[in-house]
């Protein structure tokens, strides 16, 4: 018997040397099962297959018609692609005539921007007070939610815990399958409007749990915007300004829509094809958004940003930056991924809009609040890394910065904890999502199935005892 074991009861160093046993043999079935996982790169080729439903070009699959939201950022010409520069609409309104005339009037832009995604207009100033007013309705949680659901059973993501409250709405609904139009507006309504606390108060209990800080539980107050109740409810003095609150703001506006085609729109639509509730299909975008190739890339841009600023001695010395930005493609710092976060979109080529609203706006209070120097390298990693890419790559193609490469330092600029970033974003991007879900019922009629080729032969039965 093993020495750790000793004074460990019978019962259960018999089931400790049974685990250890199956741990064991799982190993040893995990390298059994890595060639059932692996496809030869030519089978792809060979049958044609878009990986990514992109076409060679890197263009998408046209898989379908929206209304919704365009975002557009190359032409094509003859079967060429021409780049352009970054043009995002929502409802055929251009972002940057919103943002621009949300910010000249000083007022808050998210509701308004939720109302045009649901009802495919601009509110009058009536209607947004009275959106505005259903919403203040609708933050409050359902009875003991917080209790039952937020508290209990912590994550170490946020994201998951997302999931789980959205599925668990459900259970709260007295109408959670009717898929009319009107009651799937009045559920994604609810959720836009609780999704805010249930990230905030889900934050305040991860601290709480993980890291044995003070609980602080707040709630939503009516008259507040989106952005101030989010602020209000996750720091735990309830205290922000102005400012930041505007700030905030317009990142859920820019983060609200992004087309039918992104990852996790496109779930939703997927999910919501096949006939499924709203909580189910919304829990599966929220699912998509997490990876690191999608919402979760926010997370690495500023993991690669605090590692450049840990190795480049003098970051406003160009060939020093251009040397390791060049390090970090050749995988020999950062993650080793090769990559340089925050640089490059599928759809954007001489710009991404939103990282353009994003720097105009939070430049100001980026020196005010101590961030110049970080905004200043930000900028230096945009404007060297498109040269040190078609040196390496041996390409000419336009390369832009995606919205990415800024909203991490502005999270951090507003004291968001970076736990919260991709959830942040699942707060915007819900509109969105919710929007897409209800034209997908409505004028669809199909379940979305693609062809897969499976490549396997054909195989005789073996009994078990002549397997070997």
């Amino acid at each position: 018997m093993p020495f750790k074991y000793q004074s460990i009861p019978n019962d259960y160093k018999e089931r400790l040397e049974i685990d250890e046993r199956a741990e064991h043999e799982f190993e040893s079935l995990l390298d059994t099962s890595r060639p059932a996982y692996t496809i030869p790169r030519n089978a792809f080729d060979g049958y044609r297959v878009k990986r990514g439903l992109r076409e060679a070009d890197g263009t998408g699959v046209m898989a379908g018609v929206t209304r919704i939201g365009s975002a557009h950022g190359y032409v094509l010409n003859e079967g060429d692609k021409y780049p352009v520069e970054g043009v995002l609409e929502y409802r055929g309104y251009d972002l940057r005539d919103l943002i621009n005339n949300f910010t000249s009037e000083n007022r808050f832009g998210f509701e308004e921007t939720a109302f045009l995604l649901f009802f495919g207009y601009l509110p009058t100033r009536d209607e947004l007070a009275e959106f505005n007013d259903l919403l203040a309705v609708m933050r409050r949680l359902p009875p003991r939610f917080t209790e039952d659901i937020i508290m209990k059973a912590p994550s170490r993501s946020i994201m998951n815990k997302l999931q789980t409250a959205v599925l668990t709405l459900y259970a709260y609904d007295d109408n959670p399958d009717d898929v009319s139009l009107d009651n799937m507006l009045r559920q994604s309504i609810e959720i836009v409007a609780r999704l805010p606390v249930i990230a905030a108060q889900s934050y305040a209990v991860y601290r709480n749990a993980f890291f044995n800080k003070s609980l602080n539980l707040h709630n939503p107050h009516d008259h507040l915007s989106t952005a101030e109740n989010f602020l209000r409810v996750l720091r735990s003095d309830k205290k922000y300004t102005e400012a930041e609150a505007h700030l905030l703001d317009l990142c859920l506006v820019i983060h609200a829509e992004h087309g039918g085609g992104n990852c996790s729109t496109f779930t939703t639509r997927v999910l919501s094809s096949s006939g499924t509730d709203t909580y189910s299909a919304i829990a599966g975008g929220i699912g998509a958004l997490k990876g690191p190739r999608h919402g979760g890339a926010n997370l690495k841009v500023q993991e690669m940003f605090d590692n450049i600023k840990a190795n480049v001695k003098n970051p406003r010395d160009d060939d020093e930056l251009s040397s390791y930005l060049l390090k970090l493609l050749r995988k020999e710092a950062g993650d080793g991924s090769g990559l340089i976060y925050g640089m490059g979109h599928a759809v954007y080529t001489k710009s991404d809009p939103r990282a353009v609203l994003l720097k105009q706006y939070a430049r100001e209070q980026a020196y005010e609040k101590g961030y110049g120097d970080d905004f200043d390298l930000l900028e230096s990693i945009e404007r060297l890394t498109p040269d040190i890419f078609h040196a390496f790559k041996g390409t000419s193609q336009e390369m832009c910065a995606n919205v990415d490469l800024y909203s991490g330092l502005v999270y951090r600029m507003l004291g968001i904890p970076t736990e919260m970033y991709t959830p942040l974003f699942t707060i915007a991007r819900v509109t969105g999502w919710c929007a897409h879900r209800m034209e997908e019922y409505m004028t669809a009629g199909k379940i979305i199935r693609p062809a897969y080729k499976c490549i396997a032969k054909p195989r005789e039965f073996i009994a078990p005892d002549a397997r070997g």
